[in-house]
């Protein structure tokens, strides 16, 4: 008998963010800015260990729509997007009044497929539209192709935008996730690898970036006695409490990241033998998944959904795959390419309890609900 719910993925604090946060208190540091804010930056910048510049911001989304800011995405621009991902990986694209065009998955990574997107870049030019920016996802913590997607990139000069808000953790070939594009982004909502409670971060390969994007995260206030402004600012800065959360959980990312793959393990084995599931697992040995979801693609709909339902009857949460953009409602005009991988996962895939905070008791009740699925529903 489990005595709680079982959450998809729920805040795991580390012990030591109540002092930073304490420290904001006791100094008065408690608006967008302070010293953790400028901390976890520092913090953040070491953790990725590239040449990068990093730009602590209130949302992941806030990030995005300062790199299209950033890199001139305005209104009618194109921007290519990897349709299987959250919303607010494209959400960004209409503030700006620019326009998505969705991009299929490839069947190894579940991401962004490069054969899919070079079609989309050839035809979008065919129409006299070449896209701006591309924008690639990271999804549940894999990896995306990363040198095929960066040879496109490249072969276009269309800079890539490297949507990580999943991946913080995640490295190919030894390199961190987020550092690979023109610009990088980061999560720390309450549900990914580490939190801020709400928060995010920009990754920018230059200084100088870096400082566009606070001028704008802090609504473009010149350089006056007074408060002018010449270009729209936003109001995107993260305040110092929330920093010193990050700063307390920036201690444990890297455990956190061993607990979330030890989850992964865990379903890994369980669905070793079986003809049914399959495991979103990395495909080689130069991808290092975070696993900050574990996700199973099963046989059809209809048994996603029962065992879906069954779970939730049993007080675990799991989580249809993302539902493609392209079959948003609210994307449904816009133009897509590739062919119906995306569709196929969202149908057949489902996200499995993946929290770091999850016990051997919490294994043990969901091991024994599975098992209990899969002899009853064949």
């Amino acid at each position: 008998m489990n005595p709680d719910k079982i959450w998809l993925s729920s805040p795991h604090m580390g012990g030591n963010e109540q002092n930073y946060v304490k420290e904001a208190f006791d100094t008065n540091w408690v608006a967008p800015l302070g010293p953790n804010v400028s901390g976890l930056e520092l913090d953040l910048e070491a953790y990725l260990n590239e040449e990068v510049h990093v730009a602590a911001l209130s949302s992941g989304t806030a990030a995005l729509h300062l790199a299209l800011i950033l890199l001139g995405v305005g209104l009618g621009d194109e921007v290519l997007c990897q349709s299987m991902t959250f919303s607010a990986s494209a959400n960004p694209i209409l503030y700006q009044g620019a326009v998505p065009v969705f991009i299929d998955s490839e069947k190894d990574t579940w991401n962004l497929c490069p054969l899919a997107l070079e079609e989309a870049i050839l035809d979008r030019i065919a129409k006299g539209k070449k896209p701006k920016a591309i924008i690639g996802v990271h999804l549940y913590g894999m990896p995306f192709k990363v040198d095929e997607i960066l040879a496109v990139s490249q072969k276009y000069d269309i800079p890539l935008i490297e949507d990580s808000a999943e991946a913080l953790g995640s490295t190919y070939k030894g390199q961190k996730c987020g550092t690979f594009g023109a610009f990088g982004v980061l999560s720390f909502n309450g549900n990914k690898i580490i939190t801020t409670s709400g928060g995010g971060a920009l990754v920018c390969k230059t200084k100088a970036h870096k400082d566009k994007a606070i001028f704008f995260a802090t609504q473009s206030r010149d350089q006056a006695p007074h408060y002018q402004h010449s270009e729209v600012g936003y109001n995107y800065r993260m305040s110092n409490i929330c920093a010193g959360i990050g700063r307390g959980q920036m201690e444990v990312i890297d455990l956190r990241v061993s607990q979330r793959r030890a989850m992964q393990d865990f379903y890994s084995t369980f669905f070793e033998s079986s003809e049914e599931v399959a495991v979103l697992t990395e495909s080689h040995q130069d991808y290092f998944s975070n696993h900050w979801l574990s996700a199973i693609v099963l046989e059809s709909y209809e048994k996603r959904e029962a065992l879906r339902l069954f779970l939730e009857q049993n007080t675990i949460e799991s989580r249809p795959l993302w539902k493609p953009m392209h079959m948003q409602p609210v994307f449904a005009a816009y133009p897509y390419y590739g062919t119906n991988v995306a569709e196929t996962l969202f149908e057949k895939g489902l996200c499995l309890p993946s929290g770091s905070n999850l016990t051997d008791l919490n294994r043990d009740f969901i091991s024994q609900n599975l098992q209990a699925f899969f002899s009853t529903f064949v």
